[in-house]
């Protein structure tokens, strides 16, 4: 399992825009570096980046072989009502992962 890192308010007031970053530890071999034999190392790249809030999608990102390795999103979403918002990458060899975070929102 990759390490996820997310930064985001744990609270925040009806209506006022929140900063979410998140970053993954993830090597991402774009699949056109040469290893030790000469011959491309395989590509492994986060391949999509997904984020929904209390079950509605708020964000979402194609990733491609230029992205670099441990890629960090910066994304704002409006703080609607208490809850958590869920964290999805998903990559080549079956790489998943999910992380949730939870908000309060008052009045």
């Amino acid at each position: 399992m990759a390490r996820a890192l997310i930064h985001m308010p744990a609270s925040a007031k009806k209506g006022e825009i929140i900063e979410i970053r998140a970053l993954i530890a993830h090597p991402m071999e774009t699949g056109y570096r040469p290893g030790a034999d000469g011959r491309p190392l395989p590509q492994d790249v986060i391949r999509q980046f997904s984020c929904s809030y209390n079950g509605e999608r708020v964000f979402a990102a194609e990733l491609h072989p230029a992205v670099s390795a441990n890629p960090y999103i910066v994304f704002y979403t409006i703080a609607t009502e208490s809850g958590t918002l869920e964290f999805s990458w998903q990559g080549d060899k079956g790489f998943a992962q999910t992380e949730r975070m939870a908000i309060t929102v008052s009045g």
